[in-house]
């Protein structure tokens, strides 16, 4: 979508040196955008990738010097230029109108403008929202409640009764409300314990390709607003993840574990089960977190099992040093043992 330099500026809270007038339709790295595409810069160091683009503007951080070149200036570039990126870049449909090979049930609702693409099939008594678009192959079980403007991907499985917000987008491959890992043990065998919850995901969450969210046992299972899951991610049944939190790929939420607000987890987390990460904690990638372990509000953790960033550094830096170590030592008991 095109738009002048000082719509963007304007639109993004930035401030305008130059020519406003200068219309931009997309967005590129510096080594491959042409006249026409905004680039940014963060770092004073980086400037001459920019300076010798062929960009015509950039959005750029504070003190950063870009002769000949239209600049949106501002204190966080890389938000700025995501901002104005969402403006530029129109997202390919998904599906429009209602193919004929899809399977609608006769009891469920569509609202207007709604888009389902071939062989994709609506349960009965499933809601779906205006604007929303669902892809190729996507399963809506039965009883579903599916907000506005979503953007469901091709062969996304949404099982029964899952109620999904406004302006959700779910990638390819993810599967939502299947039956939690829950089981008693007895008599020799595994008996199934109920699955009998929904999931719950709130507006502007986007979901990873192939990931995998659990319906509830007895509770429910929540995500809220704003919340962004990477591909290959699973949440397990009663998990219940708070607002404008962020999880990297192959992560795994074991049951009953309860993320706060702006929780932060690295990729190949382990979170078992009953766990609380409180709000604005950090699990950096691999780490494990043990049954029943809290990380305090704000508190990074790393390693397995997880502990305090610093106290992890500095006890991995003597891990280095253990090969060293172990000669000195074995030098020593030579000595000794010489006497």
């Amino acid at each position: 979508m095109k738009r002048t330099a000082k719509e963007l500026a304007d639109a993004v809270g930035a401030k305008l040196e130059g020519d406003g007038a200068v219309e931009l339709n997309g967005v590129a790295a510096p080594e491959r955008a042409g006249p026409y595409d905004l680039v940014f810069v963060e770092a004073a160091k980086l400037a001459g990738r920019v300076a010798q683009s062929a960009a015509l503007c950039v959005v750029a951080g504070e003190n950063i010097s870009l002769e000949g070149k239209t600049v949106l200036r501002t204190t966080q570039p890389k938000l700025a230029f995501a901002k104005a990126a969402a403006i530029l870049l129109e997202k390919p449909p998904i599906a429009s109108g209602i193919h004929p090979t899809a399977i609608v049930a006769p009891l469920a609702r569509i609202g207007p403008g709604v888009g389902i693409g071939p062989y994709a099939v609506i349960g009965e008594d499933a809601h779906v929202g205006e604007g929303t678009q669902i892809g190729v192959h996507s399963v809506i079980g039965a009883g579903c409640w599916i907000g506005e403007n979503c953007r469901i991907h091709p062969r996304v499985t949404l099982y029964s009764g899952v109620r999904i917000g406004h302006r959700v987008e779910i990638h390819s491959g993810a599967v939502i409300g299947a039956d939690g890992f829950g089981y008693a043990f007895g008599e020799g065998r595994y008996w199934k314990f109920p699955q009998a919850g929904i999931v719950e995901i709130a507006d502007d969450v986007e979901i990873g390709a192939n990931t995998t969210i659990d319906r509830g046992s007895l509770d429910d299972t929540r995500i809220a607003e704003g919340v962004k899951l990477d591909n290959l991610v699973q949440v397990g049944h009663n998990v219940q993840i708070g607002a404008h939190s962020v999880v990297a790929a192959q992560t795994g939420i074991s049951g009953s574990s309860v993320l706060g607000r702006h929780v932060v987890v690295g990729g190949q987390v382990g979170i078992a089960d009953h766990c609380t990460l409180e709000d604005g904690a950090i699990a950096g990638a691999q780490a494990g977190i043990p049954t029943g372990k809290t990380i305090r509000a704000g508190h990074a953790v790393w390693g397995t099992p997880a502990r305090p960033l610093d106290r992890f550094k500095e006890q991995y830096a003597w891990y280095s040093r253990l090969p060293d170590l172990a000669a000195r030592i074995k030098e020593l008991e030579a000595k000794v043992a010489g006497k």
